[in-house]
C-alpha cells in the first residue's frame, strides 16, 4: 500500500528532527554546566521517595525479520527477498519515579506510542509490494534507574527492564486497513537506555536515549500469504525522550 500521509511526511525528515533533538539537549546541558554563580538547583530532591512527570518521545522502529522454511520453497520463487523498513513515530507519557536507594530508582512509565512498520515484498519481476503495519500502543515500560553520584546540577543515568504492550487501535481498524500483511496486538521489548539529569530551579530535566528490542514473535498468519516466507518478526525501536519531572 503506497499512501501518502502525516508518518510518510515525518519519515522524509527525520534526519532534521533527530538533528533538532538533540540540538536541545547539548544547548540546555551546556548552558547549565557552565553557568557562572553556581548554585544548587532542587536541594532535597533526590531525598524524596516519589517523582512524578511527564515525557515527549521521538522513535525509529521497524521490524527485525528472519525467513522460513517455506521462504525456499518453489511456490515462492517468484519472491526476491522481504526486506523491513524503518519509520519515524512519537509517543506520549506520564513518569512514576519511586526512590529505592541513593543510586537506584524504579521508573513506571506508562505512553501511548505511534508507530508504522513498513515491510517490502520484492519480487523478481522487479514489483515492490510495501506492507505498511500502522499500530497505536498503550505500553507500560518498567524500569530499573541507576544514577552516577550528582555532581552540581547534572546526574548521568543508566536504565534498564522490560515495555509490556497493547494495540488500542483496535480490531475494526485493522479490519479496515487494505493491508494485508499483519501483526499480533500484544508485545513484550527488552529496554535499555542512559540520559543525563540536568537540575533546574523549578523541575528536573532528562534527555535520555533508549532501545527497545521485541521478544515476542507478533507475526500472524494470514489468508493472503504474506506470512508464508517469515518465520519470526519482532519489533526492535531506537527512541529519544526529552522528560520533564519534579
Amino acid at each position: 500500500m503506497h499512501s501518502t500521509n502525516f508518518w510518510h511526511k515525518l519519515d522524509l525528515y527525520r534526519g532534521q528532527v533527530v538533528f533538532l533533538t538533540f540540538f536541545c539537549i547539548v544547548f540546555f546541558g551546556n548552558k547549565l554546566v557552565a553557568q557562572d554563580g553556581f548554585q544548587k538547583n532542587l536541594p532535597g530532591s533526590d531525598d524524596r521517595w516519589l517523582h512524578y512527570g511527564f515525557s515527549i518521545g521521538i522513535h525509529n522502529s521497524g521490524y527485525r525479520i528472519t525467513y522460513s522454511d517455506a521462504f525456499v520453497t518453489p511456490g515462492m520463487d517468484s519472491l526476491h527477498s522481504i526486506m523491513p523498513a524503518r519509520s519515524i513515530g512519537f509517543s506520549l507519557g506520564f513518569i512514576t519515579d519511586f526512590r529505592l536507594a541513593d543510586q537506584f530508582n524504579l521508573r513506571v512509565l506508562p505512553k501511548v506510542s505511534f508507530y508504522e512498520f513498513p515491510v517490502d515484498f520484492n519480487f523478481t519481476s522487479n514489483r515492490i509490494d510495501r506492507q505498511l503495519i500502522e499500530s497505536t500502543f498503550v505500553e507500560m515500560p518498567v524500569l530499573l534507574k541507576y544514577k552516577s553520584e550528582r555532581y552540581r546540577n547534572v546526574r548521568m543515568y543508566m536504565v534498564s527492564g522490560v515495555a509490556p504492550g497493547i494495540e488500542a487501535s483496535g480490531r475494526r481498524r485493522r479490519e479496515r486497513s487494505e493491508n494485508r500483511l499483519t501483526a499480533d496486538n500484544i508485545n513484550l521489548a527488552l529496554e535499555v537506555g542512559a540520559g543525563i539529569d540536568i537540575y533546574y530551579p523549578l523541575f528536573k530535566f532528562s534527555p535520555e536515549i533508549r532501545y527497545s528490542r521485541g521478544l515476542t514473535n507478533v507475526i500472524r498468519e494470514d489468508r493472503y500469504g504474506y506470512s508464508t516466507g517469515i518465520r519470526t518478526m519482532s519489533p526492535h525501536v531506537i527512541s529519544i525522550y526529552l522528560q520533564f519531572s519534579d
